[in-house]
């Protein structure tokens, strides 16, 4: 069967994602006096580093068959922070209203600044807290800033969120908190794939982008 892209490569990883940041595309300049001046080039965009655990010899192989599969940086893949995969308040997904609620919903009104938005489809009382992840449209992904709660209505009146919404997305975008994701490349100057000698086992790591 062909491989389709954007590829799942972290269903399974037998690892973590030690960094998920974003990277700020930004022109920088000091005065004599030391004020910093910063001015956008352009949207932050999702850095992230992954690193398996130590791995028995036919695990690093399958791996660097997955990587060699991404054609260096050609291909893409589904970027998961994975400490973060559920929001913070429900563990591997166990909200109190279990499967009868997917973990979507959907953008009613958006803020000038497109910071803060509200959004709709949530059990009442559905918590999100400070550090979670919100996927909102199927590539873009956003850190929570603040505590919120859905009201009786399930609906979050203001959310805000970092980077800011991007330009394309409008009232009525798609929003979902279960395994939220960006697309991303492979940084494919950053693999490693090293092994013990008497052994063979070792660990994989390699870094990621956010592919737009």
């Amino acid at each position: 069967m062909a491989i389709a892209f954007p590829r799942d490569i972290l269903a399974g990883f037998p690892g973590w994602s030690t960094r998920f940041e974003l990277a700020y595309r930004q022109e920088r300049s000091r005065t004599a006096g030391g004020k910093t001046f910063a001015k956008d080039l352009g949207s932050p965009i999702w850095h992230a580093s992954y690193v398996t655990k130590i791995v028995r010899a036919n695990t690093v192989d399958k791996w660097r068959a997955i990587l060699a599969s991404m054609d260096g940086g050609i291909q893409s893949f589904i970027g998961v922070n994975l400490s973060r995969c559920y929001p913070i308040a429900y563990p591997r997904g166990a909200w109190p209203t279990g499967s009868s609620f997917d973990g979507t919903g959907g953008i009613t009104g958006i803020d000038p600044n497109r910071k803060v938005f509200s959004i709709r489809g949530f059990p009442p009382g559905f918590k999100l807290s400070e550090g979670d992840m919100i996927q909102v449209g199927n590539t873009d992904l956003h850190w929570v800033q603040a505590d919120a709660v859905a009201n009786v209505s399930g609906v979050f009146p203001t959310l805000e969120v970092r980077p800011h919404l991007w330009p394309s997305v409008t009232a009525g975008t798609a929003v979902s908190v279960k395994r939220p994701h960006c697309i991303m490349s492979v940084d494919p100057d950053t693999i490693s794939s090293q092994t013990d000698l008497s052994t063979g086992a070792g660990s994989i790591s390699f870094d990621a982008w956010e592919a737009r």
